[in-house]
């Protein structure tokens, strides 16, 4: 069974002409910075959304585990839903002034609000 995954971690890679092509390369997992070397802004957001308003938290540099365990903390924080995806949380409503006391309580220093 485990042979039939392998092709799933190859990217979509099935075949190549090219010999120098490492078929059994494995990505590396991108290092969370620490919570006091994060530069995270916080954005109110309505773009795209029909007028609905959303806090937008980027600049989080690390794997998506990560990533995801943080927005998970926030949404439940704040008492909402919301998502993450590609260094970016998405939490509904206007939650900045939380989402900042938030970080800052858990040691993101670096993080401010920007924007309007």
């Amino acid at each position: 069974m485990a042979r039939d995954n392998e092709w799933k971690n190859l990217g979509g890679l099935v075949f190549s002409t090219n010999p120098d092509v490492n078929l059994n390369q494995q990505e590396e997992e991108e290092e969370t910075l620490d919570a006091a070397d994060q530069k995270l802004r916080i954005w109110l957001d309505r773009k795209k959304r029909k007028g609905k308003a959303v806090t937008l938290i980027t600049g989080f540099e690390g794997n998506d585990d990560d990533l995801k365990s943080l927005a998970k903390s926030l949404k439940t924080y704040c008492g909402v839903g919301g998502s993450a995806k590609d260094g970016e949380i998405l939490v509904q409503g206007d939650q900045r002034d939380k989402v900042l006391k938030f970080l800052l309580d858990k040691g993101y220093g670096q993080t401010k609000k920007s924007g309007g």
